[in-house]
Formats: C-alpha cells, sequence, structure tokens
C-alpha cells in the first residue's frame, strides 16, 4: 500500500502559526530563542525568530514580508525570497502550519 502525502506550498496569501506542539521560547542559559517540539529543539538565527514571532495564523506572508523589509531597511523582493524559502522549510518539516 502506498500512501501519499501532500506538501503544502507556501504562498504570499498563506497564513502561517506554530502548530500547538510547537512553541518559540527564549532561553535564559543561552541567551536566545529556541524552538521547541516533541524531542527537538531548533536555534533559529535572528532573522527567523523575527519571522517566527508573525505566525499567529492572522497575518499573512505578505505582511510579514513587508514588516521585515521596512523593519531591516531591504527591498520586499529580496525578503521575500528569504522568507518564502524559511517558511517552507519550516512547513515542510511539521514546525509551522499554513492557513
Amino acid at each position: 500500500m502506498q500512501v501519499l502525502c501532500e506538501r503544502a506550498v507556501v504562498t504570499r496569501r498563506a497564513r502561517p502559526v506554530l502548530p500547538r506542539h510547537v512553541r518559540l521560547q527564549f532561553d535564559p542559559v543561552r541567551q536566545a530563542w529556541a524552538v521547541l517540539s516533541p524531542e527537538r529543539i531548533f536555534w533559529p538565527n535572528e532573522i527567523g525568530v523575527d519571522i517566527l514571532r508573525r505566525c499567529d495564523g492572522q497575518t499573512s506572508v505578505r505582511a510579514i514580508v513587508q514588516a521585515l523589509a521596512a523593519e531591516y531597511d531591504a527591498e520586499e523582493e529580496e525578503v521575500e525570497d528569504d522568507v518564502l524559502a524559511f517558511l517552507q522549510e519550516w512547513s515542510d518539516n511539521l514546525l509551522v502550519r499554513l492557513s
């Protein structure tokens, strides 16, 4: 029996959110943000944390890109490629859900 799963594709209209089993938490010992999921821990860089903090299920990828471009004084097109790639990887690893 073959089971096929569909891959969720991140688009500008998607509204990413962290699933219930994933949480973003500051680690005071390492002075860094960690993403905790069952039996796994991830250490995203500063920009990754900025993206994940905006994944509230209400904010679209497009709005996240616009906010980050303004915050980092960068072109939206450059930011968009990075945000889409980051969220796609996290979605593929079931650490971000798309709505």
